[in-house]
């Protein structure tokens, strides 16, 4: 996800989804052949956008290669109610706060571990999705900083597995699927400008 911010809160968000092939077919195998693991389907974009006031769909595409699905959205969104609805539909993993010409967002990527989740589970999980990752990246009109907590939003230290950068015209976070799962007390970002 690379976000862009103008000054008036308007900007746009382009999303890149890449679902293996093979995640994709144990999502049918229970009878659910018209709905993706991921619902990324172009009428998903559209069903969601028409429930969030100033956002719109700018382009979309998607295609088949021989391990992967990717996906290829760009959005625009008029306001920062509406970036906030789109990112976060429940309210509860993002926030975003602004002053003047300044603000913060900060997003929960991943929440802290139950203790009583399946093991079972994650580790399929981490197998499906073991050359995966998830990119994240925010740019505004100056420069920006970027800071990291966890999964509660108390500061936290960059994860040692992930690609940083943490100040200038463009922050970002590349971190792999499975090094994000490992991190048992959660990652969030705050991205300030």
């Amino acid at each position: 996800m690379e976000i862009q911010m103008r000054r008036n809160g308007s900007g746009r968000l382009v999303l890149e989804y890449r679902v293996s092939r093979m995640a994709e077919s144990l999502g049918r195998l229970d009878g659910n052949e018209n709905w993706p693991i991921i619902p990324v389907g172009r009428a998903d974009f559209e069903r969601t956008l028409a429930r969030i006031p100033g956002m719109r769909l700018v382009s979309y595409s998607s295609s088949e290669g021989a391990q992967d699905v990717v996906t290829n959205i760009t959005l625009e969104y008029d306001n920062t109610d509406a970036l906030l609805k789109f990112i976060d539909p429940s309210g509860t993993r993002a926030s975003l706060s602004t002053e003047n010409q300044s603000g913060r967002l900060d997003i929960i990527l991943n929440e802290p571990v139950s203790s009583d989740y399946n093991e079972d589970l994650f580790e399929l999980v981490r197998q499906v999705s073991a050359s995966y990752g998830l990119s994240i990246s925010f740019s505004a009109e100056g420069n920006s900083a970027l800071s990291f907590t966890d999964g509660e939003g108390t500061a936290a230290q960059p994860p040692a597995a992930a690609q940083t950068v943490t100040s200038g015209r463009k922050t970002s976070l590349s971190i792999g699927i499975t090094d994000l799962l490992a991190i048992k007390e959660g990652l969030g970002v705050s991205f300030i400008w």
